[in-house]
């Protein structure tokens, strides 16, 4: 699926909400509907024309690459004095127009801004417009996240040669980072976790100046942007022999990354699958070790919907072919440390294809 067609999709959903033009502020929304990347910029689609709006920093870059056709074919539009003032002056040629705006990323002061500056348009909130239709990916989108999924798991197959006893938290982290880099990823999908012994019951630690002892659990959970699109990958290691408790732990771990992989496919719902991994922790006395969601959708963002969690059916997605997500179950237990397991998978029509192939051993060091 190209840009024009992804356009096209977007002015089907607001106009199905009889509105008369949309506003996209959303960074990877921008990237996903016109392929621009920056730190900011504004794309307002009026009367059926994509007006991608840019300050000096981008717009020579914007419009040659419109042009050559690496970015969509938009009318670039350069920011005059302000980016309200410039949007006031693009959507002037509608008059009155109910204007649909992306209510979860755009804050208060800046939808003051906007009506002040067109106060002759109606603001109509929308929710997840477009998240709704990123859920689904491409076949472009998929081979991306193939290859980040590829390139993840051959940094996982080296670990064994950054993890070891006396090296630092922060040490393991930047030689992971460091891999990242060399496989090709422009940056770092999230900041990496490297977690050891009492740090690893903690979900989200982040790297210290703790030194990796024997019998420590470690977590490593890592993710790089690759052609866009990121990968996220978590697998735990134990220095030397760990105790039959923490063996058990990680077991039960395993067990239930299993079980939701086993339980993905088109139709069940992102609950159910969040269920399946429960269930397990549940049946080995570990409910209350695990303290947050299955997964969660992966593509331009690393957190994306669907959100595969604990939710009323009438909340959860249905998932469907196409969709991509994290399965990461973890356990942690103060005293005794935190495993977690994570990989990602494409969701099919009979079940789901796992991107992410490294092994799941508990990594011995």
């Amino acid at each position: 699926m190209g840009w024009a067609e992804r356009l096209q999709r977007l002015r089907d959903d607001y106009a199905a909400r009889d509105l008369d033009a949309f506003v996209v502020s959303t960074p990877a929304n921008l990237t996903y509907l016109c392929g621009f990347v920056g730190t900011a910029g504004l794309l307002a689609d009026v009367a059926r024309r994509a007006r991608l709006i840019v300050d000096g920093r981008y717009w020579a870059a914007a419009r040659r690459g419109s042009e050559e056709g690496r970015l969509a074919a938009v009318d670039v539009v350069p920011v005059t004095d302000r980016y309200d003032a410039t949007l006031a002056a693009v959507l002037r040629e509608l008059g009155p127009a109910r204007v649909g705006y992306e209510a979860d990323h755009v804050t208060v002061a800046t939808l003051r801004q906007w009506r002040g500056a067109a106060p002759g348009a109606t603001w109509v909130p929308t929710e997840s417009l477009i998240a709704r239709r990123r859920m689904i990916k491409d076949a472009s989108e998929i081979a991306a996240l193939r290859r980040a999924g590829k390139a993840l798991s051959e940094i996982a197959r080296g670990l064994r040669l950054l993890v070891r006893e006396g090296r630092t938290e922060r040490e393991v982290a930047r030689a992971i980072d460091e891999a990242i880099d060399r496989a090709g990823f422009s940056e770092n999908a999230f900041p990496t976790i490297v977690a050891s012994g009492p740090n690893s019951a903690l979900p989200h630690a982040r790297p210290t100046d703790r030194r990796l002892r024997a019998g420590d659990l470690v977590v490593l959970d890592f993710g790089g942007r690759l052609d866009g699109y990121c990968g996220d990958l978590t697998r735990t290691a134990a220095i030397g022999q760990v105790g039959a408790d923490a063996r058990r732990l990680f077991d039960a771990v395993r067990e239930a990354q299993a079980a939701a992989i086993a339980a993905v496919r088109a139709g069940i719902l992102s609950s159910g699958v969040d269920a399946a991994a429960r269930q397990v922790l549940e049946t080995r006395g570990l409910a209350e070790a695990f303290l947050h969601a299955t997964g969660h959708g992966l593509g331009l963002d690393v957190h994306e919907a669907p959100r595969l969690a604990r939710e009323d059916p009438d909340r959860a997605t249905p998932l469907e072919a196409g969709m991509v997500c994290t399965i990461e179950p973890g356990a942690y237990v103060d005293g005794l440390g935190g495993v977690r397991l994570e990989d990602d998978v494409l969701v099919t029509a009979e079940g789901c294809e796992v991107l992410t192939d490294a092994p799941r051993d508990l990594l011995l060091v």
